[in-house]
């Protein structure tokens, strides 16, 4: 496996944070590059090849959930939006239109980096996976995500409705299934960053999630594995 650092565009429209973060990555060693828009950035992205885009959602002109859905249908991006909409409309919208990580300004560039890292990771490893996997093996997902009905359906097309944060927590876990998720993670990505995550939130949304699956008589597709965190099992 390839442990090269990943090359990084960032999407800032303000001058200032975007030569700050810039500067930034490059001292950590990343080659970093920014666009103060959209246009700016597609511009650019031919001839500057990126393997992680940071996002920011305000932007003149084309604004970055655009960005960021077309960069997903274009796969081979990962993607972490930069922002201060901090809105739960604002984080369902971005997971669900691809996005890998949510984080709200300002932000912490160490967590930053910290994240990147484990993005980089994830991508990397995801890589190796189906480079040594079977390509005509690999069954495709019996779950499934309606987002504009905000429903999980299961293998026999039941549907369960899902209020916006119980989406959202879906969401996240169904687009890495058989990875274990921290509770810390999820924290982070449903709410804003804390040092000290209250994570006893995500359990709220596991508990109440788990009691409407058992009264509908649904079989939710998630685990929680002791000491290490929540799974999405597509099975």
């Amino acid at each position: 496996m390839s442990v090269h650092l990943p090359r990084i565009a960032l999407i800032e429209d303000n001058d200032d944070l975007r030569e700050e973060m810039v500067f930034f990555l490059q001292s950590r060693g990343y080659a970093a590059w920014g666009a103060s828009s959209a246009e700016d950035f597609w511009k650019r992205l031919h001839r500057n090849p990126v393997d992680i885009v940071l996002v920011d959602l305000g932007l003149p002109g084309e604004d970055g959930f655009s960005v960021i859905e077309y960069l997903n249908e274009m796969s081979g991006f990962g993607l972490i939006v930069v922002s201060a909409r901090g809105g739960q409309p604002e984080r369902l919208r971005g997971l669900t239109l691809g996005a890998d990580i949510y984080l709200v300004k300002p932000v912490n560039f160490a967590r930053l980096a910290e994240e990147i890292d484990k993005l980089w990771a994830r991508i990397q490893g995801d890589g190796a996976s189906k480079a040594t996997a079977p390509q005509d093996t690999a069954p495709p997902q019996k779950w499934s995500l309606d987002a504009a009905h905000s429903c999980l359906i299961d293998p026999d097309g039941k549907a369960l409705r899902l209020t916006a944060q119980e989406f959202s927590l879906l969401q996240i876990l169904y687009r890495n299934p058989s990875q274990v998720y921290a509770k810390e993670i999820l924290h982070d990505q449903l709410f804003e960053y804390d040092e000290h995550p209250e994570t006893h939130r995500v359990d709220v949304i596991l508990s109440r999630l788990r009691k409407k699956a058992r009264d509908q008589h649904f079989r939710l597709p998630i685990r929680a594995i002791f000491g290490k965190g929540v799974v999405f099992i597509d099975s």
